[in-house]
């Protein structure tokens, strides 16, 4: 690395660093408008964790005057029995007002999850096909994960451990400065206050090594998911045993980080246990001076005890709670910084559906590019006329599916602009535009669900009945029958259960039950054999009829009666016209037919020298 890309790396984890900072606040600012929703359930709740408190506090009042009634020189035997009658209420109302505050608060913390992870959710499929091409699917979930895991841990920790914990102190503090002289004030501030800065201190070392550890989670965990998804490549190039060593080697640093955050939190934990102990001793000893002295009595030995454990027990946590506030600060912050992700491509302001109709497309000197440095669209400009087919066809890289991202609008155009039925993509709802054309893409990925779910996601509206007649115009119905569970078969992850001819007729199905004004067949039939491709042809061309359509393809065979065919090189129409025109010209066109005929006389040849 180059000092120069070194001093680079530092200024921006000094600006994370500071935006971090910031970001605590941002967060929990972030998760208000969540709670909002239930303001009176967490009032009460409030209500409930105060009045527990009370209680807490006032159970060692009661014990220290239980202690003195029961001196040897009272002989009163009403009162201490009132009072351990008040001691029992007291300890019942600290339990009963706690789980009253749970009961109260749950849909609260549980509601705002479930919104938020939902939020999320909407967003991410609002974001452009860029995003997700780039995004890691392993690590995105688990960030989602601990990013909702962050909010019910934040709720509750906030709620019922930091909030009790200064009203406890408040309380505490307001007894010991009302019954006993200002060192016992004194001793239980400082060691509070050194406590505090320790525990932030220490665990703010400690936030490196859990962060880290994290990282490394969700590093394995995109690799293990990434492994598994394409399993059949690991199993074809037999490198399982590679697989395994990345895995091992990102579970390796996992542990060692792992490893490094159990330690620190042992000196944590030794140093809280050192700071308390110091501070009771302390207090015991001048207690225990001011009932030598006759100042005190044993009734306020057993308080002043009773009132540090009280607040020392949920102080030793302080440093877990810290920890995990911090740790769910940054995973809410990686969860909603997905929120920030700009859309690329929006409905503008008073986006119009698009109106019910035939649909005319129009690409009007369209370029486009993924990446500035590599231009892959120039100056494209073609018609399709409503109810008409026009053809694209080109060597691999000469631009013909990005037409069809184009028109889904799933990237907007550099320059230039594409119509639907004369108005500007741009200025029409995403929406209505998608709902307006189905594809039938050259790679078919399924849902891990049955053949009729994937099926009838062209349109879940719509009765099972109308997903069987899709897949019988698709020519799959037979075969869909001869599956021991029927149109209930599972499709497997991306539908490798299926071949790669049965899925692509599952997309055709899918298509044809959507129902659309515009049909997109990216080399529809490309995973078909020979006999399989002209009978889903016919039904293509008979579906297509009277659509209007952009036809996607490779084998030149298949868009013969096509309107007009485009010929596409390096992202440019090099020629246009009917098959005919095109032969008759002898160019591109006529050059890859000859070739493609050449080879289809060979594979005949070859198979009928076969079946002889």
């Amino acid at each position: 690395m180059t000092s120069r890309h070194r001093h680079r790396g530092a200024h921006a984890e000094a600006a994370s660093s500071r935006g971090n900072a910031r970001n605590d606040w941002a967060v929990i600012r972030s998760l208000l408008p969540y709670l909002w929703e239930f303001k009176w359930r967490v009032a009460l709740a409030l209500s409930f964790l105060v009045s527990a408190k009370l209680a807490n506090v006032g159970v060692p009042l009661v014990m220290k005057r239980i202690v003195d009634s029961l001196d040897s020189r009272q002989a009163v035997l009403v009162l201490p029995l009132s009072l351990l009658v008040i001691y029992g209420l007291l300890r019942l109302s600290t339990t009963l007002f706690a789980e009253l505050r749970d009961l109260v608060f749950v849909r609260v913390a549980k509601r705002a999850i479930r919104r938020a992870a939902l939020q999320v959710f909407r967003h991410l499929h609002s974001l452009s096909l860029r995003f997700h091409l780039d995004r890691q699917t392993g690590g995105l979930t688990r960030d989602i994960e601990r990013g909702t895991r962050g909010i019910s841990i934040l709720l509750n920790y906030m709620l019922f451990s930091i909030i009790p914990v200064i009203l406890e102190f408040s309380l505490v503090a307001l007894v010991l400065l009302a019954r006993f002289d200002w060192r016992f004030a004194a001793v239980t501030f400082t060691a509070v206050a050194i406590y505090i800065v320790f525990t932030i201190t220490v665990t703010e070392w400690r936030m490196d090594f859990r962060r880290r550890a994290n990282e490394l989670d969700s590093k394995a965990n995109t690799r293990a998911i990434d492994s598994l998804l394409n399993y059949e490549t690991v199993k074809y190039f037999n490198n399982e045993e590679w697989e395994a060593r990345r895995y091992d080697d990102n579970l390796r640093k996992f542990e060692s980080a792992e490893v490094k955050n159990e330690a620190s939190l042992g000196v944590l934990n030794i140093g809280q246990s050192l700071i308390i102990a110091v501070a009771l001793t302390l207090l015991m000893i001048l207690v225990a001076q001011g009932v030598v002295k006759r100042e005190l009595t044993l009734g306020d030995l057993v308080l002043v005890n009773g009132l540090l454990i009280q607040l020392y027990i949920p102080l030793n946590f302080l440093g877990m709670v810290y920890r995990e506030v911090k740790q769910s600060l940054t995973d809410m912050d990686r969860m909603f910084r997905l929120l920030d992700v700009n859309r690329e491509v929006e409905d503008r302001a008073g986006a119009q559906a698009l109106p019910p109709g035939e649909a005319s497309v129009r690409f009007e000197h369209v370029s486009f590019s993924y990446d500035p440095r590599r231009q892959i669209l120039f100056d494209v400009s073609f018609d399709i006329p409503a109810g008409k087919t026009v053809a694209v066809v080109g060597h691999s890289g000469s631009g013909k599916s990005t037409l069809a991202r184009l028109l889904f609008r799933f990237y907007d155009v550099d320059t230039g602009r594409i119509l639907i039925d004369g108005r500007d993509v741009r200025d029409l709802q995403q929406h209505s535009v998608r709902a307006a054309i189905a594809i039938v893409p050259q790679d078919t990925v399924l849902f891990n669900d049955s053949i009729l779910y994937n099926i009838a996601y062209g349109d879940p509206d719509k009765p099972r009945e109308a997903a069987i007649a899709a897949a019988q115009s698709a020519h799959i119905h037979q075969f869909i029958e001869s599956l021991p569970q029927g149109y209930d078969s599972p499709v497997g992850e991306r539908g490798l259960k299926l071949s790669g001819g049965e899925k692509q007729r599952v997309a055709i199905a899918r298509a044809i039950l959507k129902n659309p004004r515009i049909f997109v067949f990216d080399e529809a039939t490309s995973a078909l054999d020979s006999k399989s491709e002209k009978a889903i042809q016919a039904e293509l061309d008979r579906i297509a009829r009277g659509r209007t359509t952009l036809i996607i393809a490779h084998r030149l065979s298949t868009i013969v009666d096509a309107d007009e065919i485009l010929v596409m090189d390096h992202g440019r129409i090099i020629e246009r016209g009917t098959h005919y025109d095109l032969l008759a010209r002898g160019g591109a066109y006529a050059q890859m037919w000859a070739l493609q005929q050449r080879e289809r006389g060979a594979a005949a040849e070859a198979e009928a020298a076969g079946e002889v």
